[in-house]
């Protein structure tokens, strides 16, 4: 059974949040909002939250400044998870992926299942791993940003937790650019 240990430490993750939408602002980033004040009161450090339009580029173009910058441990972005024209964050994020983390979408639906039933398949909620940062893209509602993050990315994202957490492997996510690429001899 999952549990905390109280025994080991517990250590801050840096994290950034981006709001993905055409029309939210910060006096009314609910999404955005939900998501800092829930990582503050789990004693992480929000580094940066910023609000970006429904574009594929300057999506990109935030999460790969925030991937490069070594004080960032996680990204999180809500919105834009959906089918509409507008919703392309997946399409942004994921050829950034070095490693899907399919399990995450896996869990987050059967979540969602319990919580709004069949509803939860209008959503392509995805996660990855790139750079040796951990990228979740969660919807754009309020309660998705808060059911995710209560019921998945609280524990993974603390170290005390057991039987295994993101925390504890974050130092070997980057061992493969440490190496080098492997050379292929004839």
């Amino acid at each position: 059974m999952s549990r905390l240990d109280e025994s080991r430490p517990f250590i801050p993750v840096r994290i950034a949040v981006l709001t993905v939408s055409d029309t939210r602002t910060f006096d009314d980033d609910k999404s955005g909002a939900t998501l800092a004040d829930r990582i503050r009161d789990a004693g992480h450090t929000l580094v940066v939250r910023e609000i970006a339009p429904d574009d594929i580029g300057a999506i990109r173009g935030v999460v790969s400044g925030w991937i490069a910058h070594p004080e960032i441990d996680v990204v999180i972005t809500t919105g834009g998870t959906g089918f509409t024209g507008r919703d392309v964050t997946p399409e942004a994020l994921e050829p950034l992926f070095e490693k899907r983390m399919d399990g995450f979408s896996i869990l987050f639906h059967r979540m969602s299942y319990e919580l709004i039933g069949t509803s939860t398949i209008q959503s392509r909620a995805t996660a990855g791993v790139a750079g040796a940062t951990f990228i979740f893209c969660l919807p754009g509602s309020p309660g998705a940003c808060r059911d995710a993050w209560d019921g998945i990315l609280k524990w993974q994202l603390d170290y005390r937790f057991r039987p295994c957490n993101f925390v504890e492997i974050m130092p070997r996510l980057d061992e493969h650019l440490k190496r080098g690429t492997p050379s292929v001899t004839a």
